[in-house]
């Protein structure tokens, strides 16, 4: 039986190249940074690493990470999938440039990215001239924040969601019209179940891209402490100051509480998956 597996015809050459090469990417790219990460904390020990990580302007710092990184992929999540939605099932002037665009944080550079939201939303810019007299300030806030991850955050659910909408039979929604279900009623049992799985895989990935978000952000946060001050910088910042095990600390502590939230994601997907095989 395991023979027959291995002799299956595959474009690519034999069992054991091919997994012997993914083994060792994988390793390289992902499992020795990661255990590299691990293996610091263990010689630190737990009860330094909490110590480093237990204060008042580092627990800010990642609280702000995770609630602004959480915040703009819930909205990525939505928008997005209407995004997506919008450049499958219809045809207008510009869709191209607007389907184009959608790939534009993918080719700019976080830091251009960074200072061209800045140079907008600052209190003296094309944006932010506009919403001083509103009383509502983007810049060197959270909000600002918010905006910068959005920015970076919204072509992976667009990405994701989009060739699932493409394989939509539509045939599916015009029975469902037939039979006398309303629009709101054949979106919500028909259109969404289909398309959960992609787009919580858009929502994990544009999460965990904005978790980890530096150059976008530094230059529209402000970066003061205990307020616009993103776990990222403080990394950086410890690392500046030669203080490795702190850094290490704070990176421990964001990949432990990433993790969580990414299993959280994929338990969800998976029922997600099950309740779209029972239907």
């Amino acid at each position: 039986m395991r023979a027959s597996i291995l002799r299956s015809p595959s474009p690519l050459p034999g069992f054991g190249l091919s997994f012997g090469v993914m083994v060792a990417v994988l390793s390289i790219v992902v499992l020795l940074p990661i255990g590299t990460l691990l293996g610091r904390g263990l010689m630190i020990g737990p009860g330094e690493l909490w110590g480093m990580v237990n204060s008042r302007r580092i627990w800010s710092a990642l609280s702000l990470s995770f609630r602004a990184a959480l915040a703009a992929s819930l909205f990525n999540l939505v928008f997005g999938l209407v995004l997506a939605w919008v450049l499958v099932r219809y045809r207008f002037w510009g869709r191209r440039f607007v389907d184009a665009a959608v790939d534009l944080p993918f080719a700019l550079p976080t830091a251009v990215a960074g200072i061209a939201l800045t140079a907008l939303y600052a209190p003296n810019g094309v944006f932010g001239q506009m919403l001083a007299p509103l009383g509502i300030k983007v810049a060197y806030t959270e909000a600002g924040i918010w905006m910068a991850l959005i920015f970076i955050g919204l072509p992976f659910v667009v990405r994701t969601v989009q060739p699932v909408i493409e394989e939509l039979d539509r045939e599916v929604e015009e029975v469902s019209a037939t039979l006398g279900a309303r629009r709101a009623y054949t979106l919500r049992r028909v259109v969404l179940p289909t398309l959960a799985p992609a787009a919580l895989t858009g929502f994990a990935l544009a999460l965990a891209r904005s978790v980890g978000e530096y150059g976008s952000v530094i230059f529209i946060a402000g970066n003061i402490p205990n307020l616009t001050e993103i776990a990222p910088l403080l990394i950086v910042i410890r690392l500046e100051e030669y203080n490795y095990d702190a850094a290490a600390a704070i990176g421990i502590a964001m990949l432990l509480i990433s993790f969580a939230m990414l299993l959280a994601i994929n338990l969800v997907q998976i029922w997600s998956r099950r309740r779209i095989g029972l239907v």
